[in-house]
């Protein structure tokens, strides 16, 4: 029996639009406090004139970067090209609090034989991203000691025994913590109940994708800086396929493969399946030896609130502490001064509120990102069109399940078949997007119920 070709339809796939339009996509604010204190890359290489590759992949990302990377070495003698309208990791991969997520309550609530599914393909490209980050020595803080799930509020303490039930079924390994064990650790008395998973990854996300980006196989050229345009296929180019056009340049290619995740609608793919979330996040300067002895607790840990809106906090290898919480939704995604104060000051209160005797340390970074979600957070991936492959919607999940995604396109794309491949098509899809206007209305009333429900436990 044929490998299915996308998990959004069983039917057979439908010829490549003409032509798409893609809309303006926003810069990225550059107050990164993941990618601020990284060494400046090389100069980017932008795409210009006339170029031709053998498949082309529209973002840079940790989907972007495995689909290119899967490609490259299945298909050495062929050329892959990468366009990119930042810099590679600038985006929302480079963005994110970096949980390598594999165990978690959305996870939880999925069907079992689809739970236990979605751990293995999650784990599968946490194994290819360690492998990647031992192989060429990519220094972005890899720690398995283990993240927290924790509660401060009655109904997240209620909550979190059934994730408890949830991972003796899958098997799984965990340490309780009471308050005092969770003092311990993290030096605030703010949380009441929580979780440990032994094994569970934390990562330097900006570090870890531009790491990736640096070290691509040698058949893959990295366009960045070069935002797409346009996409156009067929209709007479020679070769057929499709063609990117770029302010300075144009690429032409027998296959897509889009991977934008929030951005996806931007680039005219999935605005049915696919909404963005802005998301944001602040870290500290780095705490004094004094702060450090104050605060107690392990030297570096994450922890991801069970609480409705609760933030996400880490200490970082470095000393720094990071809050992440608030989420924004325009339809153009962009994200003005007034936004980023009012996340900073929501994020201020969450610190205060768990450190108070380090109310004398600022933060020294807070920026905004980009999350690809859906309501039921189900995946989009496969072949959506003739020779355009895309794969979107990890609601928070990107780092692992970005990774794999990305891995399986490009099998897909190769023909290739395996059991992984075949679990990744039958994972829920998800639940059908209405049009803009009424989409953006509902959004909007969603995000604002979420922000108002945000008490004492943000």
């Amino acid at each position: 029996m044929p490998t299915r070709r996308s998990n959004l339809s069983d039917g057979p796939v439908r010829p490549a639009r003409r032509r798409r339009r893609i809309r303006t996509l926003p810069q990225d604010d550059a107050g990164c406090g993941w990618l601020s204190p990284l060494p400046a890359p090389p100069p980017a290489r932008q795409l210009n004139g006339a170029e031709r590759a053998d498949c082309a992949v529209i973002g840079a990302g940790f989907t972007g970067l495995a689909i290119a990377r899967r490609l490259a070495e299945a298909r050495p003698e062929q050329r892959i090209a990468v366009v990119e309208a930042q810099r590679a990791g600038f985006g929302a991969s480079g963005r994110s609090s970096g949980f390598v997520v594999d165990l978690a309550h959305f996870i939880a609530r999925m069907p079992e034989a689809a739970s236990r599914d979605y751990i293995a393909l999650s784990r599968l490209g946490i194994g290819a991203l360690r492998d990647l980050v031992r192989t060429h020595g990519i220094d972005c803080d890899w720690d398995e000691a283990g993240w927290i799930h924790a509660a401060a509020g009655e109904a997240a303490a209620h909550d979190l025994p059934m994730l408890r039930t949830w991972l003796d079924r899958m098997g799984e390994r965990y340490q309780e913590l009471d308050p005092e064990g969770l003092f311990a650790i993290t030096g605030t008395r703010f949380y009441r109940t929580g979780l440990r998973l032994p094994g569970s990854v934390l990562v330097q996300s900006g570090a870890l994708v531009r790491g990736l980006a640096a070290h691509l196989p040698p058949n893959v050229t990295l366009y960045e800086e070069s935002p797409v345009l346009q996409i156009a296929s067929g209709g007479g180019d020679p070769g057929g396929g499709f063609r990117l056009t770029t302010a300075a340049g144009e690429l032409q290619a027998a296959k897509l493969f889009i991977a934008g995740n929030g951005y996806s609608p931007l680039l005219g793919v999935l605005a049915d399946r696919v909404f963005p979330l802005v998301t944001f996040g602040s870290l500290t300067r780095p705490l004094s030896a004094a702060e450090q002895a104050a605060l107690g607790g392990e030297r570096e840990w994450g922890l991801l609130a069970e609480d409705s809106m609760g933030s996400t906090v880490r200490r970082t290898r470095d000393q720094r502490i990071l809050i992440r919480n608030s989420v924004h939704y325009r339809r153009d995604l962009s994200v003005g001064d007034d936004v980023l104060r009012r996340a900073k000051a929501a994020h201020r209160k969450a610190f205060l509120a768990r450190f108070p005797a380090l109310a004398e340390v600022p933060f020294e970074h807070t920026w905004a990102g980009v999350m690809g979600a859906s309501p039921n957070r189900g995946h989009s991936f496969g072949e959506i069109e003739e020779n355009l492959f895309t794969a979107a919607g990890y609601t928070g999940g990107g780092i692992a399940m970005g990774t794999t995604a990305g891995m399986l396109l490009a099998d897909l794309a190769l023909g290739a078949e395996s059991k992984p491949l075949a679990d990744m098509l039958a994972l829920p899809v998800p639940t059908w997007l209405p049009p803009q206007p009424f989409l953006g209305v509902g959004i909007r009333l969603r995000v604002a119920r979420m922000n108002a429900s945000a008490g004492p436990t943000l």
